[in-house]
């Protein structure tokens, strides 16, 4: 499925391609984040674009605080704030209490930023209604389930001629990498991060999460391809089409005993 437009626009979702446009934003007094003496129209258009970067910071790392994302774009908290409050008003992103794995500290959670539907619409393919009636009619015409069973790994193993060679090209310790490159240049915005006896592979973005929410076989069809790339069982701890903030597979550290694996467990986040 191809990139289109972006569906929906108002006053916190830009219209056309606003959002993906992240260019240079101009020299500003921190303090207030405007250009001294800057004519109004220029400021307007340096608001809307510091407000695009903010939101194209939490798709591409996930929900994240204030703390966090004044980090990454070199702002300050309160200009962070300024910009979040807009984009709340706006049905862009919402405030949610960070999840916490583990033994809980001390004090709430801290507050976490994510996109909403409606923000994640900004960014996502204009065809989704299109292609899940499409799925809707191959399973009412040609095999029910198993038919989309079908689509969805033929559909998949097209794209993962490209994520071969990648994996191919990389050292054994670098192959999921490797992978969250190759899921990145088709628009998935992925990263891979060491976790306790393994690796996470966290894909930020999904182009057909709104399909897959009525078609969860494709998340299970690309949670097998990832086990048959990588050459070891994988987990599929949480989707964005179930709910999720964030793409998340487990791919645990391969041993030598560890045989390759022809299947994969593509269970759904248990919460």
């Amino acid at each position: 499925m191809t990139q289109g437009t972006v569906r929906r626009s108002g006053r916190g979702l830009p219209a056309s391609e606003e959002l993906r446009n992240n260019g240079v934003v101009k020299n500003v007094d921190e303090a207030r984040e405007t250009p001294t003496g800057a004519p109004q129209e220029e400021l307007a258009t340096g608001e809307r674009s510091t407000r695009n970067r903010v939101a194209r910071s939490i798709l591409d790392h996930g929900p994240s605080t204030v703390t966090e994302l004044a980090g990454r774009l070199g702002l300050t908290p309160a200009a962070v704030r300024r910009h979040l409050d807009a984009l709340v008003a706006d049905d862009v992103v919402e405030a949610r209490e960070q999840r916490v794995y583990g033994a809980r500290g001390r004090g709430r959670p801290a507050k976490v930023f994510a996109l909403t539907d409606c923000g994640r619409d900004a960014f996502d393919q204009s065809y989704d209604k299109l292609a899940a009636d499409a799925l809707s009619w191959i399973q009412e015409r040609f095999g029910g389930d198993e038919a989309v069973v079908a689509f969805a790994r033929a559909r998949i193993a097209e794209q993962a001629a490209a994520y071969r060679r990648a994996i191919e090209a990389a050292a054994p310790e670098d192959r999921t990498e490797a992978l969250a490159r190759a899921l990145s240049a088709d628009g998935y915005a992925a990263t891979a991060r060491s976790a306790p006896v393994g690796e996470q592979l966290c894909q930020h973005h999904c182009p057909v999460a709104h399909v897959a929410e009525k078609f969860p076989q494709l998340c299970d069809a690309e949670t097998e391809i990832f086990s048959q790339l990588l050459g070891t069982h994988v987990q599929r701890l949480a989707t964005i089409a179930h709910g999720d903030g964030v793409c998340t597979t487990f791919i645990p550290k391969i041993s030598k005993t560890t045989p390759d694996a022809s299947a994969s467990t593509a269970g759904r986040n248990p919460a």
